[in-house]
């Protein structure tokens, strides 16, 4: 079924601007994509884009709703499908259904196909603001509903220590897909797996599990330490900048 971002942008000129806008977006990033640079891959004109999606914020969220709708609808179902088998779904059942239906969907050429993967980590990284606003707006019921079922196959963690945990499993989800490195790896470590999305999630999937699980960690000795001196702070904010720069 075509998502609702499809149905409205049945044309080819505006199926163009954003299968071009989803390739420039996982190889650049949001700031760094142009509409420029978006015009000439879709061969089409600025007006073009105007048209369909009214500007580059507005391109950038009908291509990330064309994908990530359809993910986020699936994820939902298979939750539920597990939680009507049992009840509480076990963690391993909700992880499951977080990473599933993006494989699914990865072997979907016409849902994205094997980029699907890459463009969902680059949208969990990606800095920009836009975009981070949106992602958070627009599916806060679908992480909702998650960070609940996991809370409920976790018992043990108080909700500070769950969170803090769901940080940490995004952060290491979003690096795996994102990272370009992570594709090297594999290539020089299996040359016949190099582009199997399915092998590179069945590996990460007991490492995720294992940190969800793990003991509660001893934090009896982490105490604040005192405030630095104004200008030894000075003196590290200068440094970290440079860093940065």
């Amino acid at each position: 079924m075509a998502s609702s971002s499809e149905q409205k942008l049945s044309g080819a000129t505006g199926l163009r601007i954003l299968d071009a806008a989803e390739c420039l977006f996982m190889k650049h990033g949001f700031e760094a994509t142009s509409l420029r640079l978006v015009t000439a891959k879709a061969k089409a004109n600025l007006a073009a884009v105007n048209y369909h999606f009214g500007g580059k914020d507005e391109l950038f969220r009908a291509m990330l709703a064309r994908r990530l709708d359809p993910l986020n609808e699936q994820r939902i179902a298979l939750l539920e499908k597990h939680q009507r088998a049992h009840q509480p779904a076990s963690c391993e059942a909700v992880l499951s259904a977080m990473l599933i239906p993006a494989l699914t969907i990865a072997r979907n050429p016409r849902r994205g196909g094997e980029d699907f993967l890459r463009l969902l980590g680059r949208a969990y990284v990606d800095p920009s603001p836009v975009l981070r606003h949106f992602l958070s707006e627009r599916y806060a019921p679908m992480v909702a509903r998650f960070k609940d079922a996991f809370g409920r196959a976790l018992p043990q963690l108080g909700k500070q220590e769950l969170t803090w945990r769901l940080h940490f499993m995004m952060g290491a989800l979003a690096y795996t897909l994102a990272g370009t490195d992570t594709w090297k790896l594999i290539a020089a470590l299996n040359p016949g797996n190099a582009g199997n999305d399915a092998l590179l999630l069945r590996r990460l999937e007991p490492f995720l599990i294992a940190g969800l699980k793990a003991p509660l960690p001893d934090l009896g000795d982490a105490r604040p330490s005192a405030p630095a001196p104004a200008g030894k702070v000075k003196s590290l904010t200068a440094n970290a900048a440079r860093k940065a720069a």
